[in-house]
């Protein structure tokens, strides 16, 4: 039974960096769930685990271009600090919200600060980095043995979404 295109999938993962850091773990929760082909998870993730059987273990390692994309310089901005709340004092790597151009938060993370200028980056935490998951295939459903449920929005983030992303702090 091995993984294709529509199957339903139970895995376990851990998410790591080059330099050996855990990004995101499925380690004391239940098992990541999604269907393959549906665009999910990150292309490098769903690529990986296709061809797989219920009980195979793999690593698999994801270059930017199959996971969040190359950093956008166009993503880093200059905003005066006036634009901060009052109540924010910014610190270099600090998580902030934006929001976007369609009313949706957006995290930026502080670059750099200057005089009277911060520089915020919009780059998805994950952008850039290669990935590397270490993943077990703990059930397969074969296509058309399951209802498939309502998919609901997903901006990429994480194998698993926003809701429990530690690198992005679920937006």
């Amino acid at each position: 039974m091995a993984v294709e295109n529509n199957d339903k999938v139970a895995i376990q993962y851990k998410g790591t960096l080059e330099d050996g850091t855990v990004f995101d773990t499925s380690e004391g929760r239940e098992a990541l769930e999604f269907v393959v082909g549906k665009g999910m998870v990150i292309p490098g993730f769903e690529k990986g685990i296709v061809g797989l059987n219920e009980g195979d273990k793999k690593t698999i390692e994801i270059l930017p271009e199959d996971g969040y994309g190359p950093v956008m310089k166009e993503l880093v901005q200059e905003v005066p600090k006036t634009a901060l709340p009052a109540e924010i004092t910014p610190e270099v790597g600090m998580m902030l919200s934006a929001q976007g151009p369609n009313g949706q938060m957006i995290p930026v993370k502080v670059a750099e600060i200057g005089e009277e200028t911060i520089k915020l980056d919009m780059n998805h935490p994950l952008a850039g980095q290669k990935l590397t998951f270490d993943v077990t295939v703990e059930k397969v459903t074969k296509a058309g043995e399951f209802e498939e449920e309502e998919e609901t929005d997903d901006d990429g983030c994480g194998p698993e979404g926003c809701a429990s992303c530690s690198s992005c702090g679920g937006h």
